[in-house]
């Protein structure tokens, strides 16, 4: 697979019946539930706000980090007035989603995990010790009010997701000065900065001064810029790729087109030759792991490549960002109109088995309701022919 389609995990809950003396109030959706309890005010406003009410009403089932109306009241002055502006609903929504899990999460299965992804598509970072658990920072301060579609654990911070993109954020650490200027020299800053998702394995300026006396000057040079390109692109693989992800998967498809390699070896995480010396470092486009070498890919790794191949690179990396936010049919048209370019490149570009099982599955799921199952189906065809083509 090019790149990895991104599922979300909802950890099933055993629960324990225990017999009570007084009548409990049977559980109320997340937002009834928030407003009725009455000390999330400015939380329940935001989410009207946002649009996002009927969202966290629905089925779910989800998980709520809820901020307390204290902890909105810390928010810088006029910030949350700034937020509920409708020009602003963009940005609300990001922040409101970062705090929502999907799935029903327990207080005793938050404890066991070092992270999770969010309905933002960012991870939070959660951290337990001492019997004290904190989510991004934001201390827990009650756990597990349990919802009809979801749950809720009350923290007493607002947390906010990253707003930068993978080529800002690397510029703003101050360690990837070399990686940056590579980047703007090899011409792919409007592409980094672009919607993504992005995963970088991204080399620290000492990674890049320990190669050979002279490479780097060399690949900086404007007739090098494609063997530039061609570097900087086996750094980067299409959609947003956490680390434990990254490392159950075992291997990750790059941009480039070559996979890299990912192991633990004696309790390190390996990136090909390369230590992941820092990992998930969120932007708002994607996911920085930090490595402690420059990855070369083989000098033939491109050399039988055909230009069907970027073709569907392009095509699987814009097509991996519509699948993982939800946009299914888009994700199935682009893969439909891809395929069919590539059938139609003069001369053939696949064998004839490949190009007769290529095309009977565009017409077959030109037949289909769903556009899930269409995109995946799709995205197998193209599977196929990429590693015909590549």
């Amino acid at each position: 697979m090019l790149v990895p389609i991104h599922k979300v995990f909802a950890p099933a809950l055993c629960f324990a019946f225990f017999c009570v003396t007084t009548i409990q109030a049977a559980p109320k959706d997340i937002v009834t539930t928030a407003v009725e309890n009455g000390s999330f005010k400015t939380l329940a406003a935001a989410l009207q706000a946002a649009d996002l009410v009927s969202t966290l009403q629905g089925e779910g089932p989800f998980t709520v980090f809820a901020p307390t109306d204290d902890a909105f009241a810390k928010l810088p002055k006029g910030t949350i007035d700034t937020l509920l502006k409708s020009e602003n609903k963009d940005k609300l929504t990001a922040i409101l989603t970062y705090h929502v899990v999907p799935g029903k999460v327990s207080s005793q299965q938050v404890v066991g995990l070092s992270g999770s992804v969010t309905v933002n598509g960012q991870q939070v970072d959660i951290k337990a010790k001492d019997g004290a658990v904190a989510v991004d920072g934001a201390n827990v301060v009650k756990t597990d009010i349990d919802c009809t579609n979801g749950i809720i654990h009350v923290i007493d911070s607002v947390i906010l997701p990253a707003e930068q993109t993978v080529v800002e954020t690397a510029a703003a650490a101050g360690s990837f000065k070399t990686l940056c200027a590579a980047i703007e020299a090899a011409g792919l800053v409007e592409t980094l900065n672009s919607e993504g998702p992005f995963t970088v394995f991204a080399p620290t300026d000492e990674a890049f001064a320990n190669l050979p006396e002279g490479t780097l000057d060399s690949l900086l040079k404007p007739e090098n810029k494609n063997k530039l390109i061609s570097i900087l692109k086996y750094h980067v693989v299409a959609g947003r790729v956490y680390s434990s992800q990254a490392v159950e998967a075992g291997e990750a498809p790059t941009l480039l087109g070559p996979e890299l390699m990912i192991k633990v070896v004696n309790g390190k995480a390996m990136v090909n030759k390369a230590s992941l010396v820092k990992t998930d470092i969120d932007s708002i486009n994607g996911v920085i792991h930090v490595i402690d070498s420059v990855l070369i890919p083989a000098e033939d790794s491109t050399a039988q490549a055909h230009p069907a191949a970027k073709v569907i690179e392009n095509a699987v990396a814009t097509g991996s960002s519509y699948y993982n936010n939800g946009h299914h049919f888009a994700c199935a048209q682009l893969y439909d109109q891809t395929a069919s370019k590539v059938l139609a490149m003069k001369p053939s570009v696949l064998s004839p088995e490949t190009h007769h099982s290529v095309e009977t599955t565009l017409h077959q799921t030109r037949a289909m309701s769903c556009m899930t199952t269409r995109a995946v189906t799709l995205r197998q065809a193209l599977d196929l022919a990429y590693r015909e083509v590549r």
